[in-house]
């Protein structure tokens, strides 16, 4: 049985994938697991932190298992399964908490995208990314012609997707995808994750936002929340409800 675990200690939330029969390879089931992980830690206060792991040593996420897609209709392909493996990596990576990939093994396609939507990476001195979707007859559908373009210079974007080349850690850690190369990723993760504990959540949380807005990252949406969130706490805001809800004119006071 595949599935995403689910663990909180501490302020601290770990994902875990386990497949490992298939290299952690996404299912549905992996998928529809990760969704409701994420909504239900999105509302979850007292978490900091997400960590994302996964069984064993030898690879991270080798991507999605091709017995989950490999028989669907072209438009079911693009409807189902491309579409909401996007939007729930959209969502990992729009979590309003910081995120971190260790990788203890090799992250290829949607291995490499689920990795790219968290904050930072901690990656295996073994380890390698790569995008090798030609070898099937598709290409990247997981943010990983889009996302991994706004994090990777476009030669090494290009090594993968159109040569299936490999990249090593040491070189993920050159050019700055991959925050520290350790010989314990997850433990380093970890350590990482606790680094959050002692900072303010409101002050991570809005740093991530602007973050993202700036590079482009669901532009709209963040502009429209840090809007949202400074307005809230105006007293107009409070006049404005409170008039509706006496039925009345408000008063604005500008403050």
């Amino acid at each position: 049985m595949s599935a995403v675990h689910l663990d909180i200690a501490d302020g601290i939330a770990e994902m875990r994938l386990d497949n490992p029969a298939k290299l952690n390879a996404f299912t549905v089931e992996m998928l529809e697991q990760l969704s409701c992980h994420l909504d239900r830690l999105e509302r979850m206060g007292d978490v900091r932190c997400v960590v994302i792991t996964a069984q064993g040593e030898r690879a991270f996420c080798a991507g999605a298992d091709i017995n989950a897609w490999g028989d669907l209709t072209p438009a079911e392909f693009a409807r189902h399964w491309v579409r909401d493996g996007h939007r729930i990596f959209d969502r990992l990576a729009r979590l309003s908490k910081p995120a971190i990939a260790a990788m203890a093994g090799h992250a290829f396609g949607g291995g490499l995208e689920l990795a790219a939507a968290c904050d930072i990476r901690v990656m295996a001195p073994s380890a390698t990314i790569a995008l090798p979707e030609a070898h099937v007859g598709i290409v990247p559908g997981w943010s990983g012609t889009q996302r991994l373009a706004r994090l990777l210079p476009e030669p090494i974007l290009k090594e993968m997707a159109l040569f299936g080349r490999r990249i090593s850690a040491e070189r993920a850690h050159g050019f700055g995808f991959v925050a520290e190369v350790s010989a314990s990723p997850e433990e380093t993760a970890r350590e990482i994750a606790r680094s959050v504990l002692g900072l303010s959540p409101r002050a991570v949380e809005v740093a991530k936002f602007m973050v993202h807005a700036g590079r482009g990252e669901d532009r709209d949406a963040m502009i429209e929340a840090l809007g949202s969130a400074a307005i809230a706490a105006s007293a107009d805001r409070d006049e404005g409800v409170a008039a509706f809800r006496a039925k009345r004119k408000p008063a604005f006071s500008g403050e």
